[in-house]
């Protein structure tokens, strides 16, 4: 395949009349420049990006996006919210989750997303009895993702206990738990099933400190590491005040200078969330090369706080953006709430930029790279060896139209609210074209009714 971009964001900068050639694997094998658009090649429509990679998603908790927004008493905080959605887990089936996902999915490439992160960890059935098969419900996600046409790193997370201090479960969370030796039976068999289809990658993800102990955290890492010593590794830490507090009392540290004490922290490792740290553990971070989550809309819904993003790329930190809950599918919403969530808190303007730069074009390169280096899929950029995972932006839009260079970023997350994707290519293959998907409408009537039996009254 060959296309031909009049305009297009390359690793080094904007270029213009760009010709891409895509091998049989999905890679850009060659860029050139010509004139006009080659005999063969397709002329793509207008500015051509890279695609964004989301870090973070909890995919079945997109069915119950706005549900929860009715203010329950004067302490309305995370901990009520995760017990709404605990109530929701409770009556979640492998069909529910394939068609969520799907959906999900779908809506998050229309969006601009060619990648995901899907920090998965409703393993069992109802109560912890566990499915016939043990990766039934990660089974399914990895079939929905084959079918919306998205690149997917597999995240099954391990939990096995409800807190710090060797807490037993809730019953909200039994359909979570593993020991070691289920878990590490679980990524076996998600490598020897899946890990050799085209768009994918196993992870792991360690639910949190809490969820896990220390002994645990670094057994299940070396389980992974047995199948693929580069795979990506993600944890939830540091988010909620509540956390930093207990662990704090339960091992004398904060979560992250714990984590960076304790484990083999590097560039394979995402930290997701990491709302509050100081100064001293966000320049370890940095140094480490890890990637810290960040899941602005998110972030915002649950309360949890806001994260030194300016002191972080201050120390050349790298960051990549999650959707999590999936109350917001737009990563030009998680960028432009990044960025004015710094505003916000330091009382200035255009802050996550150099002086002189584009705040857009800065925002959206690193949280494209630091997202691709968080899944290990060898995307985020567009250049010779990178997988072909592309977005073409609508030339008509009405923020984008006229403009060129930086300025076409800088609008795009920062002037309105039209959605700018016009196609998406993912590994060489178009998913999006002119804004439209051909499963869209399938995947929509089952997710609705997915959604009407998850939704309903426990007791009708």
């Amino acid at each position: 395949m060959q296309l031909y971009a009049a305009r297009a964001l390359l690793r080094q900068g904007w270029e213009a009349n760009v010709v891409l050639r895509v091998g049989e694997r999905g890679q850009i094998s060659d860029i050139d420049r010509a004139a006009a658009c080659p005999e063969g090649a397709e002329a793509v429509s207008g500015p051509l990006l890279p695609g964004m990679t989301n870090l973070h998603s909890h995919a079945f908790q997109r069915a119950f996006a706005g549900e929860t927004e009715r203010r329950q008493s004067s302490q309305d905080d995370f901990w009520a919210w995760r017990r709404v959605m605990y109530e929701l887990v409770a009556r979640l089936t492998p069909d529910h989750s394939e068609a969520i996902t799907e959906q999900l999915y779908i809506e998050m490439l229309k969006a601009g997303y060619t990648a995901v992160g899907e920090f998965h960890y409703v393993h069992h059935g109802p109560g912890g009895r566990p499915y016939a098969s043990p990766s039934e419900m990660s089974d399914r996600v990895v079939e929905a993702a084959e079918a919306a046409g998205i690149a997917l790193t597999l995240l099954p997370v391990f939990y096995s206990r409800g807190g710090f201090a060797a807490r037993e479960p809730d019953p909200g969370q039994r359909r979570f738990v593993h020991d070691l030796d289920g878990f590490a039976a679980l990524l076996e068999t998600l490598f020897a099933r899946h890990s050799k289809r085209r768009d994918f990658r196993l992870g792991i993800a360690p639910h949190s400190l809490r969820a896990v102990s220390g002994e645990e955290l670094t057994g299940g890492v070396a389980v992974l590491g047995h199948l693929d010593p580069a795979a990506p590794v993600h944890i939830h830490v540091a988010e909620q005040t509540t956390e930093v507090e207990d662990c704090l009392r339960t091992t004398g540290q904060r979560p992250v200078s714990w984590l960076l004490d304790h484990a083999e922290v590097d560039g394979r490792w995402c930290l997701v969330h990491a709302t509050h740290t100081n100064r001293v553990e966000l320049e370890r971070i940095a140094a480490q090369g890890a990637v810290v989550g960040l899941c602005p809309t998110t972030e915002a819904n649950l309360g949890d706080g806001l994260f030194e993003a300016q002191l972080f790329l201050g120390a050349d930190g790298r960051f990549g953006i999650g959707s999590d809950s999936n109350v917001s599918v737009s990563p030009v919403e998680e960028l432009r709430w990044l960025e004015y969530g710094q505003r916000l808190l330091h009382r200035r303007r255009a802050l996550l930029a150099p002086v002189g730069g584009s705040v857009g074009r800065h925002l959206y390169e690193h949280a494209a790279r630091g997202g691709t280096q968080a899944l290990g899929l060898g995307t985020g950029t567009i250049e010779t060896g990178q997988r072909a995972d592309l977005i073409v932006l609508d030339p008509a839009h009405p923020s984008l139209n006229d403009l060129d260079g930086d300025a076409i970023l800088d609008a795009m997350v920062f002037a309105g609210n039209l959605n700018p994707v016009k196609d998406v290519m993912v590994g060489g293959r178009w998913q999006v074209r002119d804004g439209h998907h051909e499963r869209e409408e399938s995947a929509i009537t089952r997710f609705r009714a997915a959604k009407r039996e998850l939704l309903r009254n426990p007791r009708d």
